[in-house]
């Protein structure tokens, strides 16, 4: 996945659920992910990379830094301020 803005970050939505965060690097190539959803036993969680897991210390999604966190407590307070209309 690519994009022709450098640094940007995305919110991928599902079934009218925001399903994954995705942040690109200046390359403008994916540089991780924030899957929303609970698999791997993590609920959200991060992967590294490009393909999806090459960059992460053993292979696997990881726990949310403090900063992504904030990221998806602001898109998700975002998103239920635009379903509710306001």
């Amino acid at each position: 996945m690519e994009t022709m803005t450098s640094g940007r970050v995305y919110v991928v939505v599902d079934r009218n659920e925001p399903r994954s965060i995705v942040y690109f690097d200046e390359g403008n190539r994916r540089k991780k992910q924030i899957d929303l959803n609970d698999h791997w036993g993590l609920s959200p969680h991060t992967h590294h990379g490009y393909l999806h897991n090459e960059n992460s210390p053993n292979g696997k999604p990881i726990r949310l830094t403090a900063q992504e966190k904030r990221m998806v407590d602001k898109i998700l307070a975002d998103w239920r301020k635009y379903k509710s209309g306001q």
